[in-house]
């Protein structure tokens, strides 16, 4: 007992080791500080900045059942942001969920993840906030969720039933790799927040690899996360290491997905900012997170549905009022997607305009984000430049929407997924 004691604390060290190692190595390749990089592992900007110019100010509204939440200030401001914490302080905020007066905070701030940091990680995130992020005057914004449901003390309970508190541990049966992997999916990178559906109490039903479903897939906030299990068919057990790596360094893999919403965000403020030796360690988890399947039986994947379709065959010659009456989503898709996707949906030849037909936004059952899609765009910067799709949703109509939404995965995806003009807007109006 004794001896295996020894070897586990020896493999935490050498755990703590390579990982440290992997961070500054990454800082001095993208000129970053340790904890500046460690805060674009956690993603701290996606929440905490609503304005370029006052990074990490806060004020993202975050909705919930009950009522908006809103981002904190977490720069050096000693008035209205962290500037009188202390390590003690920031570290209970990151593993417990407690503030410095006290208070418990709503766990859309991912401290079930970040509980599992180191606390050298922790401490180099304490030193960047508070010595190279610039102090704002921004007071935080109260929540809208009305009395008492308001009230934070119900979520000691929560914690104490839900929050599995205390810093990685490294299996000592797996690689480096391995383990480096596993501590930025559970920790730092949190995937599992969007990714691992939810009980009634808004809990994530599993923590990590060994309980079932955990990265199976789940909505939140009008999105639909993918399933990032190892599963052929529902999830990325078809994708190759270097998929993995590409889509989260550029969020796109040509064939096969691209990013945008809240995914679309991560890859742009976090993960194209990663190592690669971090992100092959991410895909290296990946690969040993159990297979999750949707309980259907599919023959392919929701990434090679589909194939060419020449549309404009279908609408050619035709009044286009006409057509709007005979053919009204061959119509909408030739006058609004046709100039970028190409008549028969195949995309532009490398890919920047991404091909419509074996693509997992379409090919899915899960039309959220492909209707959120066509109402707001996509603009997402990666490290070779910028990604832009308009917005569609103040031309077309909910009906409009459907109908184009139908028409695509009908045309090249799945023709088992419909839309309804309801559905749209129900997505309209989470914008």
């Amino acid at each position: 007992m004794r001896t295996s004691l020894v070897f586990a604390i020896a493999s935490s060290l050498g755990l703590l080791a390579t990982q440290s190692a992997l961070a500054a190595e990454s800082a001095d390749s993208n000129s970053m500080s340790r904890g500046a990089y460690i805060a674009r592992t956690a993603d701290c900007t996606a929440c905490h900045t609503t304005d370029e110019s006052k990074p990490f100010a806060g004020g993202l509204a975050m909705p919930t059942p009950m009522g908006d939440i809103y981002s904190t200030n977490i720069t050096p401001d000693k008035s209205t942001g962290i500037g009188n914490y202390s390590l003690e302080d920031f570290t209970r905020v990151l593993r417990e969920g407690v503030d410095k007066g006290g208070d418990h905070l709503y766990p859309a701030m991912p401290y079930t993840a970040y509980t599992k940091m180191s606390d050298s990680d922790i401490k180099a995130l304490y030193d960047y906030f508070m010595n190279e992020v610039k102090p704002v005057n921004a007071p935080n914004r109260e929540s809208d969720i009305p009395w008492p449901l308001s009230m934070r003390w119900p979520l000691m309970a929560w914690n104490w039933m839900f929050l599995d508190k205390g810093v990685y541990q490294a299996d000592e049966q797996k690689s480096d790799a391995w383990n480096r992997g596993a501590y930025l999916v559970q920790g730092a990178t949190h995937c599992s927040t969007c990714h691992t559906p939810r009980g009634l109490a808004m809990q994530e039903k599993s923590t990590d690899e060994t309980e079932k479903g955990f990265l199976s897939g789940a909505d939140l906030g009008g999105w639909h996360a993918f399933n990032i299990t190892n599963d052929k068919a529902a999830g990325l057990g078809s994708w190759s290491d270097e998929d993995i790596v590409q889509y989260l360094k550029t969020g796109s893999v040509k064939g096969k997905a691209q990013a945008a919403g809240p995914m679309g965000e991560a890859v742009e403020h976090s993960f194209r900012f990663m190592s690669d030796s971090d992100l092959h360690a991410i895909a290296t988890y990946l690969r040993s997170v159990p297979a999750v399947d949707d309980g259907k039986t599919m023959e392919t994947s929701r990434f090679t549905q589909g194939e060419p379709v020449a549309v404009d065959m279908v609408v050619r010659g035709q009044d286009p009022e006409k057509a709007m009456d005979s053919s009204p989503g061959a119509e909408l898709f030739m006058g609004n997607c046709a100039t970028c996707h190409a008549a028969d949906g195949s995309g532009s030849p490398d890919g920047y305009y991404p091909s419509l037909y074996h693509n997992s936004v379409v090919g899915t059952t899960h039309l959220d984000n492909l209707t959120r899609v066509i109402l707001e765009g996509v603009h997402r910067e990666n490290n070779h430049g910028e990604l832009f799709m308009p917005a569609f949703g103040e031309s077309l109509t909910d009906e409009q929407v459907a109908t184009l939404v139908n028409f695509l995965t009908s045309t090249f995806g799945n023709p088992e997924a419909t839309t309804t003009a309801e559905a749209v807007g129900k997505l309209r109006s989470k914008d």
